[in-house]
């Protein structure tokens, strides 16, 4: 009994999902995710105030695309954008009178370039982590470009995201009106409801590659990279569907009500955090049992460092016993070199 129960637990700690967690657990993936989670609650503030100062005359031109955007926002972060219920914290009309050019606007945006850099720099040391790597052996201006690059880019697919689910959503709404379905219906709605999920399930699994393949600068298979990124996303997606009940605990303690959008904000941060490194956790150790190098420069530094160890210590065993064999007497140093250079050979 002792020994079926003993090969039992050897199965199940053998599995890759078990396996993944455990390697999540041993490389500090919780503390690294709290780490991150408290970063981006900063970030994102200000990554909203001087997004839309930037891009608002953009969204503003087009009521539809706004709408969109706000959807999206409140699809990826519950409880940031006021839908009008009075539940959320930042009032979307506050936001279409943001200017960047004025002096709140810079100084947003001085804090948007420190706390969005931090958090990308922190999620890149975060992830490699996972991978047993240490930090890029790239010059560190052009690892900001990148961080910079990278970060319009998603400021960007946000706003093309919102585009694509305008379009989305009429075509749907065509359909259903040819379909003879009406638009308010369970039906209508649940379709509606699945085009959403079904386009931030494509935008997060992209966001997700990126941040595996080139924020964090590893060289992942492509297959790998879309396991894992596919995988991700599926847990980010559950998140969102289930945002409102995992943050409802919040504000139903009367102890948290005062900070309970605040603290709400952190544990969602902390829960997607919490699926983005284990999503990399996964591709890690399915590399690991492959045998891939997921950073060659990093390899071929320690393989140097290595060799260049080896041959600091052959050196310094030479010369002990070159010290050795010179202490010894005259007639018996002959007979030690001869042995010690044959040992060599």
């Amino acid at each position: 009994m002792k020994q079926k129960l003993q090969k039992l637990v050897a199965w199940v700690q053998g599995l890759r999902p078990v396996r993944t967690f455990m390697h999540y657990s041993e490389s500090r993936g919780p503390l690294l995710a709290g780490g991150l989670s408290f970063q981006a609650i900063f970030a994102v503030f200000a990554a909203l105030w001087v997004g839309f100062s930037v891009a608002g005359l953009l969204v503003e031109a087009n009521p539809d695309i706004r709408q969109a955007f706000f959807r999206v926002l409140n699809q990826s972060v519950p409880g940031l954008i006021d839908t009008g219920s009075g539940d959320g914290i930042v009032d979307p009309d506050d936001l279409q009178t943001g200017v960047v050019l004025s002096w709140t606007g810079a100084i947003a945006l001085g804090g948007l370039l420190f706390t969005a850099l931090n958090w990308l720099a922190s999620a890149r040391d975060a992830i490699r982590t996972l991978f047993g790597l240490p930090g890029e052996l790239v010059n560190f201006f052009l690892l900001k470009l990148k961080d910079i690059g990278l970060g319009i880019g998603f400021g960007a697919a946000l706003l093309v995201s919102s585009a694509l689910l305008v379009f989305s959503t009429q075509t749907l709404n065509f359909a259903l009106d040819f379909l003879g379905i009406d638009q308010g219906s369970i039906l209508g709605t649940l379709a509606g409801r699945a085009v959403g999920l079904a386009l931030m399930f494509v935008l997060d699994a992209a966001a997700l590659a990126a941040l595996y393949r080139l924020l964090s600068g590893l060289q992942i298979p492509w297959k790998r990279l879309l396991v894992g990124s596919l995988i991700g996303a599926g847990g980010l997606g559950v998140l969102k569907v289930l945002g409102s009940a995992l943050l409802g605990g919040a504000s139903r303690n009367p102890l948290l009500a005062s900070f309970a959008l605040i603290i709400g904000l952190l544990i969602w941060f902390n829960l997607i955090c919490q699926v983005i490194l284990l999503a990399a956790s996964w591709i890690a150790v399915g590399m690991a049992d492959a045998g891939l190098i997921p950073d060659p420069r990093i390899a071929a530094a320690r393989r140097k460092e290595e060799q260049e160890h080896v041959a600091e210590k052959a050196r310094l065993e030479a010369e002990a016993e070159e010290r050795r064999i010179s202490r010894l007497p005259w007639w018996r140093r002959v007979f030690a070199r001869r042995k010690h250079d044959s040992g060599r050979r």
